[in-house]
């Protein structure tokens, strides 16, 4: 069983168009594909942990596609712009337990107890 299932009719065309390989060298190579994975995973993995060793994490803000003023937005609300969702509801979790409840109102953020004090103040 697979994650993504293959179409049938491209499973049926590829045999139709193509010779089996023998096993022994069917098996060579998936061995010399294997280790090229495995050697261009390996560098992705040093190159990402290299540019978070050298502060270049946010590669949007160090190359300049972000500004200061979106990098300092709350990531609630920058995802909450990205799918156009002028309000939404936002909940954070730390492990199991609710660390944070709070709504977003045209990217304002309005928190349940100052909208309970903002109403009682009117």
């Amino acid at each position: 069983m697979s994650l993504f299932q293959q179409p049938r009719w491209l499973r049926k065309w590829i045999r139709r168009r193509t010779n089996p390989l023998p096993l022994d060298r069917a098996a060579l190579w998936k061995r010399r594909l294997s280790v090229v994975y495995a050697v261009l995973a390996w560098n992705a993995f040093g190159g990402v942990c290299y540019m978070i060793y050298t502060g270049r994490n946010d590669w949007a803000k160090y190359y300049g596609y972000k500004t200061e003023e979106e990098a300092k937005l709350p990531q609630a609300i920058r995802f909450a712009h990205q799918l156009n969702l002028p309000n939404a509801k936002v909940i954070k979790y730390s492990g199991f337990t609710k660390a944070d409840e709070y709504e977003l109102k045209d990217n304002e953020v309005i928190r349940p107890s100052e909208s309970a004090a903002s109403s009682e103040q009117k």
